[in-house]
């Protein structure tokens, strides 16, 4: 049986088995299926952790986050207040977009451009709120870039490749200059006409050191089994047959954690 939190048991695996070197990449994948729960469970791991944490939240408001932290025993409010969590809310930010006059470029000044293919703006808000501190301030452990999700941004007019090139530097910034992780969502839509998605999806599985991919049952909905999660972990840098390593759990979201169990040891079935 799996530890009931993921994001220890997948973190810890995945800095047990790439110790040293640059930060991770860690690709959060669902199909058929809410993967939410796995951006959950790994911000509330990476602030328990003394993380500083980057979270560009496009999805949902600043007090859904917040709610559901709070039943994993974080709160994002006084994370926020005390500098340890930058929020990007992506919700409120884009009001603010169309009908405020910005003195500076906004993260997302890309919504009120005709042909958006710029992440500049919103790289750059990253770097910034992810920047060494000085001294005097609190010191916080690894930086960490969390994204929920990038699909989105597919969905608001940008290319495939304009996401990838903004992965691509805030990897060089967050994993290689400054030794931090990075988590991003992306939803895998089935469709094989959709070719932006799948460039952003297969892009970004090559660059990955750990992949979650959560999938609906092929059964349809169950009471007791909410569906299959498929651990990837990758090393980019050696063979492909010596690289990658694969395990499947079926899992169930409960009110305050996630239980996993082998594929027909449900407590439900046996």
């Amino acid at each position: 049986k799996c530890p009931g939190r993921l994001a220890d048991y997948a973190s810890a695996y995945v800095h047990r088995r790439i110790p040293g070197g640059p930060g991770k990449l860690t690709l959060l994948c669902d199909a058929n299926t809410d993967g939410s729960f796995l951006v959950h469970h790994f911000l509330s791991f990476y602030l328990k952790a003394n993380c500083k944490v980057c979270f560009v939240a496009l999805i949902q408001s600043f007090s859904h986050y917040n709610i559901v932290g709070q039943k994993l025993g974080v709160s994002l409010t006084v994370a926020r207040e005390c500098g340890q969590l930058v929020f990007l809310e992506g919700l409120k930010s884009s009001v603010d977009v169309f009908f405020r006059a910005q003195a500076e470029p906004h993260p997302l000044q890309f919504l009120r451009e005709a042909n958006a293919e710029n992440l500049q703006p919103l790289y750059e808000f990253v770097r910034e709120a992810l920047k060494p501190v000085d001294d005097g301030e609190a010191a916080w452990r690894c930086p960490v870039l969390l994204v929920d999700d990038l699909s989105v941004l597919l969905s608001l007019g940008m290319g495939a490749v304009a996401v990838l090139d903004f992965i691509h530097y805030c990897r060089a910034t967050v994993c290689w200059e400054r030794k931090g992780n990075i988590v991003a969502l992306v939803h895998d839509s089935g469709d094989t006409e959709d070719e932006e998605n799948n460039i952003l999806l297969n892009g970004l599985s090559h660059q990955s050191h750990l992949i979650l991919r959560a999938e609906g049952l092929a059964t349809g909905f169950c009471r007791d089994v909410h569906g299959q999660l498929r651990i990837l972990w990758r090393t980019p840098s050696q063979p492909t047959t010596q690289r990658d390593q694969s395990l499947t759990y079926q899992y169930k979201i409960q009110d305050k954690s996630v239980s996993f169990f082998a594929k027909g040891m449900s407590p439900a079935v046996l």
